[in-house]
């Protein structure tokens, strides 16, 4: 895994390092304008997410929510996005369409939770990394 996380591949998986790359890139900016559009004051967020070992499989699953809707720049709906996590997920929650449902601040680790609170509720994330594998999170709700 320690030459794919760099971008040591060929082809898909430069151009795979450069969408993980700039998830971590909103995620900060989203951090940045948290006060003018509410992103990261909340203290709860129910998510769904996909979860891949492999930097390609992620991407895959990435390209499938692309090619279905955010190619056309809709929101990708949650009963579909439950598909996509089924099929692609390495999660036990992808068996319950990467359902992880309400979680706080600080219970889920540094850049997932980075992610999970500064995405707008209804948004997918772009691919990025943890320390667990890859992953794209759907944010479904936030409150306090």
């Amino acid at each position: 895994m320690g030459k794919d996380a760099k971008g040591g591949g060929k082809g898909k998986a430069k151009a795979a390092s450069s969408e993980v790359g700039d998830a971590k890139g909103k995620a900060k900016a989203g951090k940045a304008g948290k006060a003018a559009d509410g992103l990261g004051t909340c203290t709860y967020v129910k998510a769904r997410h996909i979860l891949c070992e492999k930097q390609g499989k992620i991407n895959e699953a990435y390209k499938k929510l692309q090619d279905g809707w955010l190619s056309n720049g809709d929101k990708v709906p949650p009963a579909e996005f439950a598909k996509i996590a089924a099929e692609y997920s390495e999660c036990p929650s992808g068996k319950k369409g990467g359902d992880l449902g309400w979680f706080p601040r600080g219970k889920m680790a540094g850049p997932f939770q980075d992610v999970a609170f500064n995405t707008v509720v209804g948004a997918t994330s772009p691919p990025f990394k943890s320390t667990h594998g890859y992953h794209i999170i759907l944010a479904e709700g936030r409150k306090n």
